[in-house]
């Protein structure tokens, strides 16, 4: 075997196509890898114009290549193209082909490398068709999205929502990656510097500082920060900042109306209560028997007024869950109420310490729950059952009573498949306390009966 056939026959045995074309682009040489890659034989090929087998969408580009390196005068010139060729089904392969104006009297030609590089165009394309998403999506948001290198010196991103809530630009903020602490009340400086410390070393966080000069810092932002490590190094901190000054604002005024309310209601119904009780002390026959649904309305007015401020405790509530200890929230709720009902038999199983992402809150749920069940228990001597069961993602914690069926209504505010009107709404604020605790936790309820009784099981997600 003479060079040229042992040449020949390496260069069939390369799995890149190594095509040998003259001056107008005909294949005058083709190896056998030509076949596995565009399922040509390859010596079908011989004779036939490269640049009828490319894409009319890149044909242009790659004769214009392939000539500019042809025609360099007295000068070597190489160049490499991009481009889909043809396969025998029909189909469409991506090659990336390196070209050189070498050549040699036995070769008579040029000699062009190509390898397949259908994967790696396909995964660029879907990452420019992704990181054009996320653009869109960032350009298009009212939160504002950011990230910066592992000490805060270097701003990676920002999207334009940044000059909305804080008042500066986004350029300021470029040339001077602190500059957003300008737009920072100074009093809520601080806890900012704190948070970025701690993002800094690896725990995630969450703040609230009211920002934008402009607006004379009269706008309530929500950041949270999310430190991204490699290799146990704090390496990027992500994070976006949320407007929340409607919320703040409704918070506010929600409390302001919740303490004249109760107020109110606390000083009048304490006069009804006491002309009650004087009026009781005298009273006989039907006088007293009205005199005594007084008392009894009145005391339930000011149950209410207790729970409706639980309710309001909930809804101003900072809105992000924390990890809570559900062991300790149902043996602090069982314990008082074993001391409030002595008759009532309450029983608890499995309960051990598991933390769920949920608000502290959950104890008002719990604990309404666990009133509810003595209250209307269908004996004597309420009995109650409190359980706990984990998954390995969630907590399921179970309150079964011996009372008669929850009526409709009030199954279907437990739920959330109720809607107060004027003339349908549920007996009491209690079941709507313990939807929204568990919907602010993003959990679900079920609520089952048999005839023992209701089993009402909040589910809840188990803190990482």
């Amino acid at each position: 075997m003479n060079d040229a056939e042992v040449a020949a026959t390496l260069l069939d045995y390369t799995q890149d196509k190594i095509a040998v074309v003259d001056a107008s682009g005909a294949y005058t040489y083709v190896n056998a890898a030509t076949e596995s890659i565009l399922g040509f034989d390859s010596e079908a090929l011989v004779g036939e114009t490269v640049f009828e087998y490319v894409h009319p969408d890149d044909r242009a580009e790659v004769e214009r290549r392939f000539e500019a390196v042809v025609n360099a005068a007295g000068e070597f010139a190489a160049d490499t193209a991009t481009y889909r060729h043809r396969a025998s089904d029909g189909s469409w392969v991506w090659l990336e082909s390196r070209m050189s104006n070498l050549t040699d009297s036995d070769l008579d030609g040029y000699v062009v490398s190509s390898r397949v590089v259908t994967d790696r165009v396909e995964a660029e394309r879907e990452r420019r068709e992704t990181r054009e998403r996320l653009q869109e999506l960032a350009d298009t948001t009212d939160d504002v999205l950011w990230m910066y290198d592992g000490d805060w010196s270097e701003l990676l991103f920002c999207n334009p929502a940044y000059e909305d809530v804080f008042g500066q630009s986004v350029e300021t903020l470029e040339r001077d990656p602190q500059s957003f602490m300008e737009a920072i009340y100074p009093p809520d400086r601080p806890a900012i510097v704190d948070a970025m410390e701690q993002v800094s070393n690896g725990t995630p966080v969450e703040v609230e500082a009211r920002v934008n000069p402009s607006l004379e810092y009269n706008r309530w932002a929500w950041i949270k920060a999310e430190p991204i490590v490699r290799d146990g190094d704090v390496v990027r901190i992500a994070g976006f900042t949320r407007d929340v000054t409607d919320r703040r604002r409704r918070e506010r005024q929600l409390v302001v109306i919740d303490n004249f309310l109760r107020h109110n209601i606390r000083n009048q119904l304490n006069v009804v209560l006491g002309n009650a009780a004087a009026l009781a002390a005298d009273a006989e026959g039907e006088t007293a028997e009205r005199t005594a649904m007084i008392r009894r309305a009145g005391e339930a007015l000011l149950e209410t007024a207790e729970k409706q401020r639980e309710i309001v405790d909930v809804l101003t509530a900072n809105p992000q869950s924390s990890k809570t200890d559900v062991a300790e929230i149902v043996e602090d709720v069982v314990g008082q109420f074993r001391e409030r009902s002595p008759d009532a038999l309450i029983a608890t199983e499995g309960i051990e310490s598991v933390a769920v992402d949920a608000p502290d809150e959950l104890r008002y749920a719990v604990a309404e729950l666990v009133e509810n069940a003595i209250r209307h228990t269908r004996s004597e001597r309420p009995e109650v059952a409190v359980s706990l069961r984990t998954t390995p993602e969630r907590v399921e914690l179970s309150v079964a009573d011996d009372a008669p069926p929850i009526p409709e209504y009030d199954r279907k505010v437990l739920l959330g498949d109720h809607e107060m009107t004027a003339v349908n709404h549920s007996r009491g604020c209690g079941l709507w306390l313990v939807y929204w605790v568990v919907d602010l936790a993003g959990g679900h309820i079920d609520h089952t009966v048999d005839e023992a009784g209701n089993t009402i099981t909040l589910s809840l997600l188990r803190a990482s």
